[in-house]
């Protein structure tokens, strides 16, 4: 069985080397017992010498592949490049700063001899800030009530997938790609495991509080369309509201007789709405954002350079035909 590890880097020169030995390592222990392997790196437009690293691995391993972004395009294209370039009949995804242990890679293919299609690596949350651990937890729990498919905390990206998985997964050519939700989305048998938070071997991680509420959101608009119907709801809330402070009006002025209108009341009915109004405005637009991005069927990404050849593996991905989402 061929194994393909696909690996998104960006801004990885200090490590990538140190990666590749290992998974080159579970590939030698692998090799005996019927399995091959092969890298698919990912270079997502990294701004150092991450590509000139890749080039020197393909030299002296023949089974590295590699394929350079023109730009940064982000981990989601990098993601689908690398299922796109990768032609094993499983696929491991895992991150090249070794976050993501490579030992558990036998451990996966273990249990995917047991016949599951997904084997996931869940991760602790063993070293994370209270902070961090608790602001995780609220939001799985916000989002698995809106959301039509199930997220759970601490699991990501690293996986080993079948065949029939991978297919799946390109056969969905959505622009907005959220892939932890798509990889639940494609079902299938799957199982979990459970392993210790790895530290970054070198560098610092890309993802900044801006990045990480952005692809939060995009978690929480990917799955469903509940925020549009919240908008409804509340309209709907805030018209009842009206109706009601309308009639109190109405029935005080024919008690009391007709007094000064309070500017208070007055200034908070208008701000409260406003600001309603706004955030609803926010959410439409972002669901049209979305049309928006996939009505223009721009590609996931541009390829700079590569060694993959024309005629190689399954997919046949060349430049060309990467331009095409």
């Amino acid at each position: 069985m061929l194994i393909s590890i696909v690996a998104p880097c960006y801004d990885e020169e200090d490590v990538i080397e140190r990666f590749h030995d290992q998974v080159q390592k579970v590939a030698e222990e692998l090799l005996p017992l019927g399995h091959d392997m092969e890298f698919v790196y990912v270079d997502d437009g990294s701004r150092d010498r991450t590509l000139p690293a890749l080039e020197r691995l393909a030299e002296r391993d023949a089974r590295v592949r590699y394929v350079s972004f023109s730009r940064n395009f982000g981990k989601e294209a990098a993601l689908l490049a690398g299922l796109r370039h990768a032609t094993g009949d499983s696929v491991v995804v895992m991150d090249a700063d070794l976050q993501h242990p490579p030992e558990l890679i036998k451990r996966m293919v273990d249990l995917r001899a047991d016949g599951y299609d997904q084997v996931i690596a869940k991760r602790t949350r063993a070293g994370d800030s209270v902070t961090r651990t608790v602001t995780a937890r609220l939001y799985y729990r916000l989002v698995n009530r809106l959301v039509d498919v199930e997220l759970v905390d601490g699991v990501g990206d690293f996986r080993l997938m079948s065949r029939r998985v991978v297919d799946a997964i390109l056969d969905l050519s959505e622009y907005n790609r959220f892939s932890k939700g798509l990889f639940a989305w494609v079902g299938f048998p799957s199982t979990t495991f459970e392993y210790e938070n790895a530290v970054r071997e070198a560098g610092r991680s890309s993802w900044t509080f801006r990045g990480l509420l952005n692809y939060g959101l995009d978690g929480l608009l990917s799955f469903n369309n509940r925020p549009l119907r919240a908008a409804l709801h509340l309209g709907m809330g805030l018209l009842l509201c009206a109706g009601l402070y309308t009639a109190w009006i109405v029935g005080a002025a024919l008690v009391n007789g007709v007094q000064t209108p309070g500017y208070v009341t007055i200034i908070t009915a208008v701000t409260g709405v406003a600001g309603v109004q706004m955030i609803m405005l926010g959410v439409i637009g972002e669901y049209t954002g979305r049309i928006y991005y996939e009505v223009k069927r721009r590609p996931h990404f541009l390829v700079k350079a590569t060694n993959v050849k024309r005629t190689e593996g399954r997919t046949a991905c060349d430049t060309t035909k990467d331009l095409i989402p």
